[in-house]
């Protein structure tokens, strides 16, 4: 019984964003638990079919869909399209986001504007069209990807800040509306991990890899593997009763004001 509590077999899933990394490290894991993986991405086709070639060596039953998640039409479109050739969607995660490192004061408007849709609009789009069926069905999960910047301000990160605060919202007004439904919405905040894209900044004595190390009680980074339990977990029968819930997999950056410089 206690298995069977986190078995995703033939459940179809749809990972924004899963082309590569965490959302390709969260829909991996997703579906050795048996799920069925919806791949999306929006840069090329063939990214996504080398994704999907990816997932199906590993034997994890997967079918790609490019479409831009902030385009309400284009969503429309795909998920009818997903639902129509392979299933209905039973989870989603929204994981598609962009960041630019830009400081307000010299951050343009029309900047601010696309980091929010892609982070915060495009969920609240592709959640809506996917939640409609689930609702029908009385059954779903959903899950949005926040972050630690969800609760945390750091310079030059602003508009990327707003917008996953206003996830974390979103996600809990969610929970709130179709749990009677039987649609769980939670979100999952990852922490600093272990990707191609932070392998510049993670060399020893870099200040960056410094201050996450220190910062970090867990004294390390994260693998992007880390975030598959919690990923699987809210995907799960395990879940049933969880709903508008932030599970932060941060290694324990949130717990703790940190520590001085000079502690041994």
């Amino acid at each position: 019984m206690g298995i069977s509590l986190f078995d995703l077999t033939g459940k179809i899933t749809l990972v924004t964003g899963s082309t590569h990394g965490l959302g390709m490290a969260m829909a991996k894991g997703l579906g050795h638990a048996g799920a069925t993986i919806i791949v999306n991405g929006n840069s090329s086709q063939t990214k996504i079919d080398e994704a999907v070639q990816e997932f199906q060596k590993e034997g994890i039953k997967a079918f790609g869909y490019k479409f831009n998640v902030a385009i309400e039409s284009e969503v429309i479109a795909a998920i009818s399209k997903i639902e129509s050739e392979v299933g209905s969607i039973a989870i989603l995660i929204n994981n598609a986001g962009i960041i630019k490192r830009i400081p307000l004061i010299e951050m343009e408007v029309s900047e601010f504007k696309e980091v929010v849709d892609i982070d915060l609009v495009s969920p609240f789009i592709v959640s809506k069209h996917v939640a409609k069926g689930m609702i029908a069905r009385q059954n779903g999960k959903i899950i949005n990807i926040c972050s630690m910047m969800s609760e945390l301000g750091r310079n030059s990160v602003g508009a990327y800040a707003a917008a996953k605060g206003g996830l974390k919202m979103l996600t809990k007004n969610m929970a709130t509306e179709w749990g009677k439904h039987n649609v769980q919405v939670n979100g999952i905040g990852p922490g600093y991990f272990a990707t191609e894209q932070t392998a510049p900044i993670r060399i020893d004595g870099h200040p960056f890899n410094d201050f996450i190390i220190n910062r970090t009680p867990a004294a390390k980074w994260g693998n992007p593997e880390d975030l598959s339990g919690a990923a699987i977990f809210l995907s799960s029968k395990a879940s049933d009763f969880v709903n508008g819930h932030i599970l932060y997999v941060d290694g324990g950056i949130l717990a703790t004001i940190g520590k001085p410089s000079n502690e041994i």
